[in-house]
Order: structure tokens, then sequence, then C-alpha cells
């Protein structure tokens, strides 16, 4: 699922002075971590600061994962994950380093699709469903 409507949205809330920078601006010192160690930078520049590129964090969901559910992952972990995990959904986040705007760009399915009575398929990736 894409977030770019919402993320319009927010967007031209700020850019009509409707909503506040702190309001959007509001990375978390977790977030700002995730995005220096595992995050992937953009070609992006950031909305709001145009100082710096953005960077995207994918966090995993799952409840199979256990304790590495709610953890951001890297691209080619997540590449891993794919391969060997039953089903999970990543949530995509960007994050500007500099001033802290973040939105969620977008999230999906991955891992393998388990059908009951057959074999597990290879899942493609997907949109979540809600």
């Amino acid at each position: 699922m894409d977030y770019a409507l919402q993320r319009r949205a927010v967007l031209a809330d700020v850019y009509a002075g409707r909503t506040g920078l702190f309001e959007v601006c509001d990375a978390s010192p977790y977030l700002s971590r995730a995005a220096k160690y595992h995050g992937e930078a953009t070609s992006v520049a950031c909305p709001v600061c145009r100082k710096e590129r953005l960077t995207l964090v994918s966090y995993v969901y799952g409840d199979h994962l256990g304790p590495t559910s709610g953890q951001a992952k890297t691209g080619s972990e997540l590449a891993r994950m794919d391969a060997a995990q039953q089903e999970f959904t990543v949530y995509a986040v960007e994050v500007c380093r500099s001033c802290g705007w973040n939105h969620l760009d977008s999230s999906y399915v991955l891992g393998v699709e388990t059908v009951p009575g057959q074999q597990p398929r290879r899942g493609r990736r997907r949109a979540a469903t809600e």
C-alpha cells in the first residue's frame, strides 16, 4: 500500500501554514538511529528542509517473528527473511536525518506464503491489507 496521497495532504497543510513543522518533523531518537544504521539512502530531497536526502527505514512485523518483530532491517536482511520466513509485513518509513521529517511511505508483505494442506510457496511482494 502506498501512502503518497496522505503524504501530499500533510505537506500541503505544512506549506499552507495549517500544520506546524514541530508536528511533522518529530522523528523519535529511535527512528533517527534506525535511519543511521539500518536505513537506505534515497535520491529524494527532504520536502520540508530540502537540506538532505531522505532515508528509507524498513520495519518488520509478524506474530511468528518473535523478538524480531518491530525491528528495523536493511534491504539485504529483508531479502534473507523473505526466503526463510513465513509471511510478514514490512512498513517503510521515510526519514530526514537533518530536520526530523518522517512519514509512512509504504507497506507490503514478504515471506513464504503458507496454504493449509499444501506445500509452502514462495511469496511475492504484495501490498499489505489493513
